[in-house]
């Protein structure tokens, strides 16, 4: 069932406890109210076109006033989505159709999303299909090629793959695969010990005279993949700026 009638007796168990499974879109109308019975339609369409991977739950705000005070409903319709028991979007007013479809399909996994969360060959190498470019398949499938020696299928994959220190990354490293110096380094990011593998590189930036571009980028996409927030990476940056400038 994509579409229910809720109220105050079942809201717990209908919408909180069942987004914990499935995104759950919550309409909050009324019987009185005209741009209500505009989105009404819109809504339970986009929720019917996607087959149960998402719930539109229905709230008539006059039958059940304490819901919609709990929700600081001073507006309708309001739309409110729930993932994991809490509110993640919500907007106010009718909306247009092209609209309300965006909303829903922010709740939904694409394909590509899903074949990028199963993680093999295969799978990856659809994703990059259906989304050209997309960083974390290519990025993923680019690694798994380099594993395998496949340095040249590799590049060219990563060759549309735009706004990722990752992907750039990457790419350096590939075309830095025969720089005997950095082997060990290259060695050191493939078993997972960065702090071995930052310091090699950190040192290769601080010696060499050439490829010191392709190196930057190699330890920018390493320190990407750590996170901003990571020990490592802000003693790396520290060092990092102390050897390009």
């Amino acid at each position: 069932m994509t579409v229910i009638d809720v109220g105050e007796a079942d809201f717990e168990r209908e919408v909180i406890e069942r987004s914990r499974t499935v995104p759950v879109v919550v309409d909050f109308w009324a019987t009185w109210c005209g741009p209500c019975r505009q989105l009404s339609p819109l809504l339970e369409d986009a929720a019917a076109a996607r087959d149960g991977k998402v719930v539109l739950a229905k709230i008539d705000t006059d039958a059940n006033p304490s819901i919609a005070q709990e929700f600081e409903i001073r507006g309708i319709p309001a739309v409110k989505a729930f993932k994991d028991g809490q509110v993640v979007a919500e907007f106010v007013g009718a909306q247009p159709r092209p609209a309300v479809e965006r909303f829903f399909d922010e709740l939904v996994p694409s394909e590509a999303d899903a074949l990028v969360e199963q993680g093999d060959e295969a799978a990856l190498r659809r994703a990059v299909e259906l989304e050209p470019g997309r960083p974390d398949a290519s990025v993923a499938l680019a690694r798994l090629l380099l594993s395998r020696g496949e340095r040249e299928e590799a590049l060219e994959l990563l060759e549309p793959v735009h706004g990722s220190f990752q992907a750039d990354g990457l790419a350096a490293r590939l075309r830095l695969e025969d720089e005997a110096e950095l082997g060990e380094a290259f060695a050191a990011l493939d078993r997972g010990d960065l702090e071995q593998a930052l310091d090699q590189l950190l040192g290769a930036l601080e010696s060499t005279n050439g490829d010191r571009e392709d190196i930057r980028r190699v330890i920018v996409g390493a320190l990407d993949a750590l996170g901003a927030d990571d020990p490592l990476a802000r003693e790396a940056r520290r060092r990092l700026a102390t050897a390009l400038y």
